[in-house]
Order: structure tokens, then C-alpha cells, then sequence
């Protein structure tokens, strides 16, 4: 299985080199190609990246919104996330509907989505992904993973939300004001990783902090953080590529 990070520039609007296009990540597996978010950056290129099939998180603009103008290949979406894009032109034949705890195969690719808190207007989910003796789990935004230990069981992999390093966005939502929604900190998201056992860490939808900072100081600061919990750690940049077996 081969990752390739073809955007990992949050919905911010400060780019680098390193981070120009909104997070999207192609996995690549027996000579296909699956696509993991396609945000309003992706509009109309989407068609030049030229995927096999489209996997969506959730309904944001720098998830979704690169689909109002259609989309060359089949799409697959949580129901939230097709009340969102209900109108893109998008043809019945390409809808799928992802139901949360329920795999789904792409060409030889297992897919199984996991509830996470984030946003109330649009839900997300996290994806567990494995191919051969891969498993990564792919949560570019967050607060919290409902079932934690069961996404993130003998995962090898996690590739989480780099909005923020070390303070929460968060802020409390719903009639009640009881629901936390934004963005949880690579720190905590660290920590998740050293409590379940995860060796490895990447972080993309990176947040005006790293894409506006100085990388190798910041990238130090998470390394040494990553350190203390027993986990290697990545900053992923548009391009990077990942062979895996």
C-alpha cells in the first residue's frame, strides 16, 4: 500500500510550499487509487488527479466542496455527508452510503468508519483502513474518537488532525451548550496513541501554527513530545509519499 499526501493545508487561508492545497490523501493498492477527502481546493482538478473511487470524511468545504461541480469516479459518503452534497451533480450510480461501523471494500482496501466529535452541522468520521497486513487510521479532523480502543486496536498508522499542537480548539455547541466541537491538540492526539498502543503518528490538516511557523523548530517540539510517549512522529507536506507493507 502506498499513502500520498496530496494536500495537507487546513481550511485556513495562510499556504506554504509545503502546504498549499486543502487535506487529502490517495491511497494506492493493487493499481488503484482511492481518494480520502476532496475539499474546495480540489474543485475542478479533481478530475486531473483522476481517482478510482472518492471517500469522503465529512461534508466541510475543505473536505467536500471540491465535488459541486461532479465527480469522475464513484463517491462514498456517510448520510450527513450526502444531505451536505445533495445537490452536487454528482449521478445516483456514484452515491454510496457509508454506514459507521459497517466495512466496506475498494479493490482490495477495507474501509470502516468510526463516529468522532468535530462538528454538528457537519459529522465526521475517522476511517479504518487496511490493505494486505496494513492498518492506519485516517481522522484528519476531530475532537474526540467515539470507540477509541476499537478504531484504534493493532492500528500502525495514525494520521490525525495538525490544526493545533498543544492548546484545544474547542468550543461548546448544541441546545445545551454540552457538545464539544473543533479540534483537538497533536498532544493529546499523542497520548491517544501511547495509551492504545499506536507506534506511529502523522499529522496533516495542518493549522496556520505549522504552516506559517518554522517547521524544524515546531517539528522538534512534536518529535520531543512524540518521545515522551513512546511514538514516532511526521508533519506530512503535499507530495509526501508512504510505502508500507
Amino acid at each position: 500500500m502506498k499513502i500520498t499526501f496530496i494536500g495537507t493545508r487546513g481550511y485556513i487561508d495562510a499556504k506554504s510550499r509545503r502546504h498549499r492545497r486543502h487535506s487529502s490523501a490517495i491511497i494506492s493498492y493493487r493499481s488503484k487509487r482511492v481518494m480520502i477527502d476532496c475539499g474546495l481546493d480540489w474543485r475542478k482538478k479533481v478530475w486531473k488527479v483522476n481517482p478510482d473511487s472518492i471517500v469522503i470524511t465529512h461534508g466541510h468545504p475543505d473536505h467536500a466542496f471540491g465535488l459541486k461541480d461532479g465527480s469522475p469516479c464513484p463517491v462514498y459518503a456517510t448520510e450527513p455527508s450526502w444531505e451536505i452534497m445533495k445537490r452536487y451533480p454528482i449521478p445516483a450510480p456514484y452515491r454510496y452510503l457509508v454506514k459507521e461501523r459497517k466495512p466496506f471494500k475498494l479493490y482490495g482496501i477495507t474501509f470502516e468508519a468510526f463516529s468522532v466529535l468535530h462538528s454538528l452541522i457537519a459529522p465526521a468520521v475517522g476511517y479504518r483502513i487496511s490493505g494486505g497486513r496494513v492498518l492506519i487510521f485516517y481522522v484528519p479532523d476531530l475532537v474526540y474518537i467515539n470507540e477509541r480502543y476499537k478504531a484504534l486496536k493493532d492500528v500502525q498508522i495514525y494520521i490525525g488532525d495538525g490544526a493545533t499542537i498543544t492548546n484545544p480548539i474547542i468550543r461548546l455547541s448544541g441546545p445545551n451548550r454540552d457538545v464539544p466541537i473543533g479540534h483537538t491538540p497533536i498532544r493529546t492526539q499523542l497520548t491517544w496513541c501511547k495509551k492504545e498502543k499506536v507506534p506511529r503518528a502523522i499529522f496533516t490538516h495542518c493549522g496556520s501554527k505549522i504552516v506559517e511557523g518554522d517547521e524544524r523548530v515546531l517539528g522538534a517540539k512534536i518529535r520531543a513530545m512524540a518521545k515522551e510517549r513512546g511514538v514516532e512522529v511526521e508533519i506530512a507536506y503535499d507530495g509526501m509519499e508512504l510505502f508500507l507493507r
